[in-house]
């Protein structure tokens, strides 16, 4: 009897256990698998700040502001389209909109999802007071770029933007993936790699019900390290603003270390439309015809005009073709083969310091005849032309400057003396940028080395400008360059000079101008030099695309450097 009903007691405990089994399993099996689901890890991402950009006097051109995103999650005691329509009321947004957000950044269920990003404080704290009745909402304070300075030299900075597919092939071995945001153009994309912030967060298990149970670990996000830039924001607003309403470029730079002062071009554009996001005004950058983005001063090719005479005059001194007696007879123009080849005016008898001055075409044809094609070419190279500078900024151009060996070589055509009669003035097939003019002035304002430009002088308070300081000194003699420096004073107190209404300030310049033809429309306008003239502290470039004539190159530059005189920044 008793053996009956043990065997009976095991027969109903086994029962017991299997129906329960059955019940957890095949019942209620679904259930207890998704508060399984829920009871996990969940990765909460934390956002680093990128690095500020500031000027030579520490003043933050570049920082960031605190905005809010707004992320929700899978977990919790919510649904979905509840939390989605509670804060589409509060952030007065289309309920369809947030949810179609929502289907379009999923990525896994321990994922947070962002469906509404920089929204302002008023609506972060509104929403984080639902929380105690929608535990599946998160609001995450995220950096945002801030450019205090509006436009202020844009193209130096460049802007951000979210990674395209060109720079996603090219940086996708460094841990950059869809959907970053990274640099564009300027300083923001050649060092973005600095200035990049590297995101940390935390490792959360949660229960079933979407509350938290412990906290597994904590990775802290890393800032990007600060820039700071060899602008002097004052010189570059005084170059911004006298370039206004006119298109092209300016530079300032130091002759000895190669420290870019001002980098400007015109027109421009404002980096924050890439924080705000407003479509049409992006759209309305991208298809502007004049170029907003683009950096004229290292990527912009233009024939050098007269300014190139200075290559010419170095090379005809340097081999003996000329000297400081050496004049010629100009009477308006000469005969080249069967091309007469003009000058802009009768100059008479004029020796190198007066043609220089002066800017005679008749005097630097007859120069460039006496030197070679071939020997010019060569020269060009020596002060840095048909290669680009190395300045520390993206896309720099290099520009061209063609030779008979050159055209034989790739065009298999002859060279005529007509050609060297037209590159000894910069004309033909020349082709330079402004940051190669302004780096050619250098030699002249610190008589014989030709440095190399550059912009970033620090990265989180470690000045790094040793390594920019690749300077080059040519071999030129002492008197080659006492007496171009002779000339270009010329240029400006001469009354017959070229650059003669610079004449009247209280620092002494001196320097170029040159009018550059082109095929449409009025020719460029340049004017490089240095200032002062005994002891140069700048040298300054003004390029005014169609802007007719050297001349009015040189009003800019004479602006700029009266302002800087007002400012005490001379």
């Amino acid at each position: 009897m008793r053996a009956k009903v043990i065997n009976f007691l095991v027969i109903a405990i086994f029962l017991f256990m299997a129906l329960n089994i059955l019940n957890l399993e095949i019942i209620q099996g679904k259930k207890f698998k998704n508060l399984s689901n829920q009871n996990c890890i969940r990765l909460i991402p934390q956002e680093g700040s990128r690095g500020r950009i500031l000027d030579r006097r520490n003043n933050v051109i570049v920082d960031n502001s605190l905005s809010y995103n707004v992320m929700v999650s899978s977990y919790g005691n919510n649904g979905i389209d509840k939390t989605l329509m509670a804060a589409a009321k509060i952030l007065n947004a289309d309920y369809k909109g947030l949810k179609d957000a929502f289907r379009n950044r999923y990525v896994a269920s321990f994922m947070p999802t962002t469906i509404a990003k920089n929204i302002d404080v008023k609506k972060a704290i509104a929403l984080e007071e639902l929380k105690p009745d929608l535990d599946n909402i998160m609001i995450q304070a995220y950096p945002l770029r801030r450019y205090p300075y509006g436009r202020l030299a844009c193209h130096a900075l460049g802007y951000l933007n979210e990674i395209d597919l060109w720079r996603l092939t090219k940086l996708a071995n460094y841990g950059y993936k869809t959907k970053d945001i990274v640099g564009f153009g300027g300083v923001e994309e050649k060092y973005d790699y600095l200035l990049r912030q590297e995101a940390g967060g935390l490792s959360v298990e949660v229960e079933h019900r979407g509350r938290l149970v412990s906290v597994l670990g904590f990775k802290p996000p890393r800032n990007g390290k600060d820039i700071q830039l060899t602008i002097d924001l004052k010189i570059q607003k005084i170059a911004e603003d006298n370039l206004q309403g006119r298109t092209g470029s300016v530079i300032l730079m130091d002759p000895y270390s190669g420290e870019i002062m001002a980098l400007v071009n015109n027109p421009n554009f404002d980096p924050s439309a890439f924080v705000k996001k407003t479509d049409s005004s992006i759209t309305d950058l991208f298809d502007d015809p004049d170029g907003p983005f683009i950096n004229r001063v290292i990527t912009g090719v233009y024939p050098a005009g007269s300014v190139f005479k200075l290559v010419v005059a170095a090379a005809a001194l340097e081999t003996g073709k000329i000297n400081s007696s050496t004049s010629f007879y100009c009477p308006g123009s000469m005969h080249i083969g069967k091309q007469e080849f003009s000058c802009w005016d009768t100059h008479d008898q004029e020796n190198l310091t007066g043609a220089i001055a002066n800017s005679c075409n008749v005097f630097f044809y007859r120069a460039g005849l006496l030197v070679g094609a071939q020997t010019i070419y060569d020269y060009a190279v020596k002060f840095g032309f048909a290669h680009s500078t190395a300045i520390d900024l993206p896309y720099e151009a290099a520009g061209f400057v063609p030779s008979p060996l050159l055209r034989k070589l790739y065009k298999f055509k002859n060279w005529f003396d007509g050609d060297t009669a037209n590159l000894a003035i910069g004309q033909g097939e020349v082709l330079v940028t402004p940051i190669q003019i302004i780096r050619m002035m250098t030699v002249f304002a610190n008589k014989g080395t030709l440095v190399t430009p550059y912009i970033v002088k620090s990265v989180d308070g470690q000045d790094i400008a040793g390594i920019k300081r690749r300077a080059v000194k040519l071999p030129l003699k002492e008197s080659t360059i006492n007496y171009i420096r002779r000339g270009l004073r010329g240029v400006v107190i001469d009354p017959k000079g070229t650059a003669s209404s610079l004449s009247g300030l209280s620092v002494s310049v001196a320097g170029k101008t040159g009018t550059a033809q082109v095929f449409r429309g009025a020719p460029h306008g340049w004017f490089a030099g240095f200032f002062p003239y005994q002891a140069p502290r700048f040298v300054i470039c003004v390029l005014l695309e169609h802007g007719g004539s050297g001349h009015a190159a040189s009003v800019v530059a004479k602006q700029i450097i009266e302002s800087m005189v007002q400012e005490g920044l001379i």
